[in-house]
């Protein structure tokens, strides 16, 4: 019998359960019945001011009927580009309350990033903040369909001293709005949504929110997700933290709303399960440290560069964290020594929980493994969640291999996606049905899964240096590297070579108490030479004060391998 048939996982499940119940509702229908179940509890917090479930709720109809008012129907696509704030919370379920999707993107982006995106999704208004008005203005000027300029503001969210307190501040920065009838005001699309509200008819399979692929890839496609993929998750999380319950807890909603994870996991699990989301719209170490400190959050979901900023976050030497019920990584390969030094930095600081590892692609939302409670093994991301199996096929195959072999993670489960948008040529060749009937999402990830059913992520498979006809898989280096007393981060690349096709580039970041110098760069290449092999080991150190990011806080190999190919021509 294959692994994945036999599911040995399972007997690691403790008190999760093996399966769940879905209902068939909506997004918004699950909030709702959260929000009559609990109307008095706080769903969000942004700024201090705390909005209740009842006052939620209230909120989704009123922004459902303003949407509706500027003639959003069923089916009608219209792009978020908003970071963290309770105006993009509140329109992503008034979308889905009329029928409508949402196409979620980074307000980062750049402008002919934010064009592909409008177009590609044919959107008919878009929301975003006062300060990325002229961008986002500019850009939708040339766009297919020209949609609707709907502008919310940071200071409609926040009380009356807050709103001074910003004014001197953070509000000093952002271009004053022009007369020119070029937008609609949020609060004033708010103020005339008295009217018609059509009746909930309640499609959850239908396609609810576009999500994008990070683009490290290939080309960037749009995921198209369902509100029955989003609830699965929510679901599948909360029963595998360990919890009966996550009501009345915090979650630290610090990873963007435009991301599986964030959006997922940070929002749509926490008020599923009746928690609070602590709305962060932009992260920084000192803020990070300070909501620390101060709001105590129960659950905190990141990225490793997160919690690698945990351990230099200051002023947080005598805080006791025995308030964290759980934090848990996803994203991006956690190396095992970061895993140590944050499980070392959490039970120092009176914490219970140590770190848990997860895996999953935006095809599957988000997450679709994670490390059980008291199961932990270096270098694992978990077990798949209920529900969900994982299997291990030869590479361009559907090939199920043997326990400890590597191959190609593929995912089935009801948090797959429905598809690629507008793209059916793609969409065929990651979902793959089996001989078993089920139909599988080929991730494109190197992986293995031992005889207990643990998975173990390698990298991408496209990720690969190839060296005098050795492969050379970047992220097993950086590992080897990162585990060095005095490195904090590192990046491996490939360079062009006429002789080896390839040849290997390690970048490193040292840890804060280490300068660079020329008898460290020749100490960690002494310490490769011990752990690498020969074909492998890098030609060149180049230390870097900090290394470039993606959106969503990964290392962005692809920005160094470009910045190689400039300078190699």
């Amino acid at each position: 019998m294959s692994i994945s048939s036999s599911a040995p996982w399972l007997k690691y499940y403790g008190s999760t359960p093996e399966h769940i119940d879905c209902p068939r509702l909506t997004m918004y229908q699950m909030i709702a019945q959260t929000a009559k179940s609990a109307p008095e509890l706080p769903a969000y917090e942004f700024m201090n001011r705390i909005t209740t479930y009842s006052d939620f709720l209230q909120r989704i109809d009123r922004a459902a009927r303003a949407l509706y008012a500027l003639g959003i129907r069923k089916g009608d696509r219209v792009t978020i580009c908003m970071p963290n704030t309770p105006q993009a919370v509140d329109c992503f379920y008034a979308l889905n309350r009329i029928g409508a999707i949402s196409n979620m993107i980074h307000p980062l982006s750049a402008p002919q990033e934010i064009l592909f995106y409008l177009n590609l999704s044919k959107s008919k208004a878009i929301l975003t903040l006062d300060r990325f008005y002229s961008k986002v203005h500019t850009v939708a000027e040339k766009a297919d369909i020209k949609p609707i300029l709907l502008i919310a503001r940071i200071s409609d969210e926040l009380s009356p001293l807050m709103k001074i307190g910003y004014a001197l501040t953070e509000g000093k920065k952002v271009p004053k709005l022009p007369k020119d009838g070029s937008y609609l005001l949020w609060v004033d699309a708010l103020k005339d949504a008295s009217g018609f509200l059509p009746e909930d008819d309640g499609v959850y399979t239908d396609c609810a929110s576009i999500l994008y692929s990070g683009g490290t890839t290939g080309t960037t496609k749009g995921i198209c997700l369902s509100s029955y993929n989003f609830n699965a998750l929510a679901l599948q999380t909360i029963a595998a933290s360990g919890y009966p319950s996550i009501r009345g807890c915090s979650m630290l909603s610090v990873m963007p709303v435009f991301h599986g994870f964030g959006l997922g996991i940070g929002i749509h699990t926490a008020l599923v399960g009746g928690g609070r989301c602590i709305l962060v719209p932009k992260f920084s170490v000192n803020a990070y440290a300070d909501l620390l400190r101060k709001k105590r959050p129960n659950f905190i979901p990141g990225v490793p560069t997160l919690f690698e900023a945990l351990l230099r976050a200051p002023g947080l030497e005598k805080l006791d964290m025995s308030f964290l019920m759980g934090v848990f990584s996803g994203g991006d390969t956690l190396h095992v020594d970061l895993k140590h030094r944050v499980d070392e930095f959490l039970t120092s600081h009176g914490a219970k929980v140590q770190i848990r590892e997860g895996y999953g692609t935006t095809e599957c939302v988000t997450a679709s493994c994670l490390t059980p409670i008291d199961y932990a093994r270096d270098g694992s991301i978990g077990v798949p969640f209920p529900d969900t199996y994982y299997k291990i096929v030869k590479v361009g195959t559907t090939e199920e291999v043997n326990a400890g072999e590597e191959g190609e993670i593929c995912i089935s489960g009801p948090t797959v996606m429905l598809g690629y948008l507008d793209n059916p040529e793609e969409t065929e060749h990651v979902l793959r049905r089996h001989a078993d009937n089920r139909v599988w999402l080929h991730t494109g990830d190197l992986g293995m899964m031992d005889a207990d059913g643990f998975v173990y992520f390698r990298q991408r498979i496209k990720r690969m240096i190839i060296t005098s006809g050795y492969n050379v898989y970047p992220s097993q280096l950086e590992k080897i590297i990162n585990a060095h007393e005095k490195v904090l981060l590192s990046c491996v690349i490939g360079i062009k070579d006429p002789y080896r096709m390839q040849r290997v580039k390690a970048f490193v970041v040292l840890r804060p108490e280490y300068e660079p110098s020329d008898e460290i760069r020749a100490e960690i290449m002494a310490y490769c030479r011990e752990r690498i092999a020969k074909y492998a080991m890098p030609y060149e150190i180049e230390f870097r004060s900090e290394l470039p990011k993606t959106l969503v806080g990964k290392i962005a190999y692809r920005v160094l391998e470009e910045e190689a190919e400039r300078d190699e021509t």
